[in-house]
């Protein structure tokens, strides 16, 4: 049941929405957390009810075990819960791939498993083992059963994030008193579910034929250079509308119940590093990473020589995270190699104190352009496939360099002008807070914003934007009605 399809938009979401809006009216706001905890529990059954008690298990034991920490601070309970969490994610996820690498290794059959990876695991088991490191250091307030199965199972981010933190949320739940309905956050809401639908259904499933077409190709061939950055932009621009569309969604969903969830994704291809990149790229991952991987590993505290291999290290879990293949972690180290040039630039290139718009564009460009090298990796089925699309997009494929297609051209156009220079949905509704923040405003970078003045005129405000909405979201609804390309999963939930 995904996002964008009939049965999620025109009768799970109406159903939950109506019956946690009477039941938190007709008897308390706490019936309505149980109402939402059922749907959300409901939800991810729904995609196979063998996996619903696999999560119920991750729910009772991280509680029992939360509990205990909260009582004794030892740290053989915590290591118990990292064990426990950690194995359930090394078994499902990646128990395959290991088995499969020692095999090539030995030259032998070991073991057939077939396993079947469980939708979520990743994202419900960073949650709960961050519980688990916070509970540990005294940085959490000892949470209700009730509150704790909604913060894991929470559905509008329960598939493919934001990666939650419970300071976040734990407060939200708690609050019987809160106001959790008007009439301004409703339309916002709504505003952002179209927006999402929109960028999933037209912008990223449009797109992905192409992407398709050329990774295929790459199978068997070398492609040309046009072709082989035509899909590879094709798949930069196609990862970008799927994760901005599910994350606009996921806010818009929780804003139905007015819950803000943290922001997890600020326009990352505007970014003028890899250091910003990451900043605004699945944000809440790269927290996590950054909070319960690379300071563990010492940080920057044991020299700069040390920081950079914790950088590597760091990413290359984060590669890994996202899939149990040598492609990913290729990514991962391709972006562990970007963050340590990005420091050691920082470190020793010339400083500037305020970066003007030549400097800002040149160091957009370039970030762009490493962020499409490593997409290669994280998109190719294998290294083969990707050697040979980066092969094809630095000339030496057959067919020529230049072979453009006049609408292919268009269509890419259209996708840079959108990324670069129109603001984000947090942005166009930045006045009603629809998002808890990571970053202030004093972390963002460039100071210096190309588009300035197109971002403040397309900065409206929601009521001005209505007309707008309600033709985006019918071009949205007539193509998930129709049955066209809907059916594509977002990206993030293989992970």
């Amino acid at each position: 049941m995904l996002f964008s399809t009939p049965e999620f938009l025109f009768l799970f979401l109406p159903v939950t929405f109506l019956g946690f809006a009477i039941v938190s009216a007709a008897i308390s706001l706490r019936a309505g957390t149980y109402w939402l905890t059922v749907a959300s529990l409901f939800f991810y059954g729904y995609w196979d009810t063998s996996l619903l008690p696999l999560i119920v298990l991750s729910i009772v034991a991280n509680f029992g075990l939360g509990r205990v920490l909260f009582v004794n601070r030892s740290k053989a309970v915590l290591i118990v819960g990292l064990c426990f969490n950690l194995g359930l994610l090394g078994y499902f996820k990646y128990a395959g791939f290991l088995v499969g690498n020692v095999e090539s290794l030995l030259g032998m059959r070991i073991a057939e498993l077939n396993i079947v990876l469980p939708l979520a695991i990743s994202f419900f088991t960073f949650q709960q083992v961050a519980y688990l490191v916070d509970v540990y250091k005294r940085r959490a307030v000892e949470p209700d059963f009730l509150n704790y199965c909604l913060f894991v199972s929470f559905f509008p981010q329960l598939i493919s994030g934001p990666i939650v933190h419970h300071s976040e949320m734990m407060p939200q739940f708690r609050d019987a008193a809160r106001k959790w309905f008007s009439r301004k956050l409703f339309l916002v809401a709504i505003a952002f579910i179209v927006i999402g639908l929109y960028k999933k259904v037209v912008l990223a499933n449009g797109i992905a034929p192409i992407a398709d077409g050329v990774f295929l190709a790459a199978q068997t061939g070398v492609p040309a250079f046009w072709d082989a950055w035509k899909g590879a932009l094709a798949y930069t621009f196609q990862i970008y509308f799927d994760f901005s569309g599910y994350t606009d969604m996921a806010v818009g969903i929780a804003l139905l119940f007015g819950i803000r969830l943290p922001m997890n994704f600020n326009s990352p291809y505007k970014a003028v590093s890899i250091i910003d990149f990451w900043r605004r790229w699945h944000m809440t991952l790269s927290r996590f990473i950054r909070d319960y991987v690379y300071i563990p590993l010492g940080g920057g505290r044991a020299g700069k020589s040390r920081r950079y291999v914790n950088l590597m290290l760091a990413m290359l879990i984060g590669g890994l995270w996202h899939g149990a293949g040598w492609t990913f972690v290729i990514w991962g180290g391709l972006h562990g190699l970007y963050l340590i040039i990005n420091h050691g630039w920082r470190r020793f290139g010339p400083k500037s104190a305020k970066p003007g718009l030549v400097s800002v564009w040149s160091g957009r460009i370039l970030t762009f352009l490493a962020i499409v090298v490593a997409w290669v990796f994280f998109r190719a089925d294998d290294i083969g496939d990707a050697t040979r699309v980066l092969t094809g997009m630095s000339g030496f494929g057959e067919g020529g360099l230049f072979a453009a297609r006049a609408q292919d051209v268009m269509v890419l156009a259209v996708m840079f002008l959108i990324v670069w220079f129109t603001p984000n949905s947090c942005e166009m509704f930045r006045s009603v807070k629809p998002v808890l923040m990571l970053y202030s405003d004093a972390d963002a970078e460039p100071p210096v914003v190309a588009g300035a003045h197109l971002l403040a005129v397309l900065r409206l405000k929601y009521y001005a934007l209505t007309p707008l909405l309600i033709v985006i979201g019918l071009v949205g609804l007539l193509i998930v009605i129709d049955g066209g390309k809907q059916s594509q999963n977002f990206i993030y939930m293989i992970f």
